[in-house]
C-alpha cells in the first residue's frame, strides 16, 4: 500500500482516480492545484504524487520542480490532456524533470495502475495517518 496524492483541477478526475486507487489498496488524498499539493506534502509524507500538468494557479511543471527540491524522494507521475502537441511537450518536460511515468489523457485505468505499481513497487510502506 502506498500513500498517494492526486493533483488535478477537475474534481471529477480527482474523485475517479481517488476511487480507483483506494480500491487498489492505496491511501489517497487529493489537491485541486499545485499550491494545495505543496501544502499537503508539507503536512504529510507521500510515496507518490500523481499530478496534472495544465492547471490554473500553480501548474504541474512548477509543482514538480518544487517537489524535486523539497521532497526529492517522492515519486511523481505526470498526466496531461491539453492539445496533443502541447500535452506531449509538457509530458516530455515532466519526464526530464524526473517524473517516474507520464500519462496522456485520456488513459486507461490499467495504464494508471501499472504506472503506480511501477513507481512505488514494493518499497511503499504504510504509515499511520498523520
Amino acid at each position: 500500500m502506498a500513500r498517494i496524492l492526486i493533483v488535478d483541477d477537475e474534481e471529477s478526475i480527482r474523485r475517479l482516480l481517488q476511487g480507483v486507487l483506494t480500491r487498489a489498496g492505496h491511501e489517497v488524498d487529493s489537491a485541486a492545484d499545485g499550491n494545495e499539493a505543496l501544502a499537503a506534502v508539507r503536512a504529510r509524507t507521500y510515496d507518490l504524487v500523481v499530478t496534472d500538468l495544465i492547471m490554473p494557479g500553480k501548474e504541474g511543471i512548477e509543482t514538480i520542480m518544487e517537489l524535486r527540491t523539497s521532497q526529492p524522494a517522492v515519486k511523481i507521475i505526470a498526466m496531461s490532456g491539453g492539445s496533443r502537441v502541447c500535452a506531449l511537450d509538457y509530458l516530455t518536460i515532466a519526464s526530464q524533470l524526473g517524473a517516474a511515468a507520464t500519462l496522456e489523457k485520456p488513459f486507461m485505468i490499467d495504464a494508471l495502475l501499472g504506472a503506480v505499481n511501477a513507481a512505488v513497487g514494493g518499497s511503499a510502506t504504510h504509515r499511520p495517518p498523520a
